[in-house]
């Protein structure tokens, strides 16, 4: 796999290392057991794969990049480059702007952008709509795309099946950057809709099977579906494509669900589900079944270390916290003390605070991983952070010695 010319400050020469010896010693990725990296008292058990993906780092790159190559030019960023505070904000001190927030208001009015100014697409994506705002601007929308290739497969595979005449229903989280880019995309192929979950997938089921008001749809699913949607005609064939970060099994129990309910409803009609296969992302499945490896271990507490608007992340902590209790961190900053910790509820959308998260034990087990958008060099101040407040001593240097 290429590459990348990253900011070496991303990099963490312990985590380099550990990853190296890895994939040395499972080069066809099918080993998920974790890493156990031992400093004193904590044994630490390191997911076998998290942290920076092809995509990040090739978006990244290119934003670096941009920077680097148009020194006399104001730059804009559409939103967030990734959901990563740490990278977002080392962009701004690099004196990139973003014209809007991960909802799509802006931040500066769109008569501040001229076609002179750089503007560079996220990794998530952009829609058809703020394409066309910038090129009406004279910009080329596409000189400074670092959209995600896995996120343009699922595009791609949207537009396959958009123009067989399959209806679309995409599986991901209604607000979310990606999401909002890969409806726009699909919908000028077919109708097209989202849905959030399971739930809604039943909810969805309802209507499929005419067992609800076909003009109750349009305010159950408001503002989720393409314009001219057509809840009494456009259920004939459907297709499911989804948001590349969203839980594994709950795409695929999404479209086994909604293929069994289409098919029962027309049993009649042939190919009324269009085989979409996963369009996952490679490293959404492998750190999910990093995770699944890493649970096997017994352990007294898991961190998922991550920004707290990142997907892919939240997943993360989903897995975790079947097992046991799960602190999700965006940085070594929030760990206070030996006794208290900072973390994220992404349930409820709110920071909490935890007094004695670490047991009085005389060796003490922790499961580490990190989402597709979190440095390596975050990872490494998290786990040097957690000796410090055990007074362990942390030597970078005899620790990489394990893992030559």
């Amino acid at each position: 796999m290429k590459s990348f010319d990253i900011p070496p400050f991303y990099r963490s020469p312990l985590i380099t290392a550990i990853k190296a010896k890895r994939k040395l010693e499972d080069k066809l990725k099918k080993d998920f057991t974790p890493t156990k990296l031992s400093i004193g008292k904590i044994n630490f058990h390191i997911a076998r794969h998290f942290g920076f993906c092809y995509g990040v780092e090739n978006a990244i790159e290119i934003a670096f990049k941009t920077v680097e190559e148009n020194p006399d030019k104001k730059i804009y960023l559409l939103s967030e480059m990734i959901h990563n505070p740490q990278v977002n904000e080392d962009l701004i001190k690099h004196g990139v702007s973003f014209i809007m927030d991960t909802l799509g208001n802006n931040y500066i009015p769109w008569e501040n952008i001229s076609k002179d100014d750089v503007v560079i697409i996220p990794a998530f994506g952009t829609t058809l709509d703020t394409i066309k705002i910038l090129e009406d601007k004279g910009i080329e929308p596409l000189q400074y795309n670092t959209t995600c290739p896995f996120v343009e497969k699922v595009w791609k595979r949207g537009s396959q099946i958009g123009k067989k005449g399959y209806s679309i229903i995409v599986h991901g989280k209604p607000q979310h950057e990606e999401t909002r880019a890969t409806f726009s995309q699909s919908a000028q192929f077919a109708p097209t809709m989202v849905i959030n979950d399971m739930e809604e997938a039943k909810v969805l089921a309802s209507f499929i099977r005419n067992k609800k008001k076909s003009e109750d749809f349009f305010t159950t699913f408001e503002g989720r579906y393409s314009e001219g949607f057509d809840p009494k005609s456009h259920f004939e064939k459907i297709g499911v494509i989804n948001q590349t970060t969203m839980l594994a099994e709950d795409t695929q129990a999404i479209a086994d669900y909604l293929k069994t309910v289409i098919e029962e409803h027309k049993p009649e009609a042939e190919n009324s589900f269009a085989d979409t296969r996963d369009t996952l992302c490679y490293a959404t499945n492998d750190n999910q079944s990093a995770v699944k490896g890493m649970l096997d271990t017994s352990a007294d507490l898991a961190i998922v270390v991550g920004g707290y608007n990142s997907s892919n992340t939240s997943h993360l902590v989903e897995l975790c916290e079947e097992k046991l209790p799960t602190f999700y961190i965006k940085d070594a900053s929030e760990i206070n003390s030996r006794d208290q910790i900072n973390h994220f509820d992404f349930h409820h959308k709110k920071m909490l605070q935890t007094n004695g998260f670490i047991p009085e034990k005389e060796e003490i087990n922790i499961l580490i991983t990190a989402g597709a958008s979190c440095p390596d060099a975050v990872v490494e101040n998290v786990i040097k952070r957690l000796t410090e407040v055990l007074s362990i001593e942390y030597n970078e240097a005899v620790l990489i010695n394990q893992f030559q």
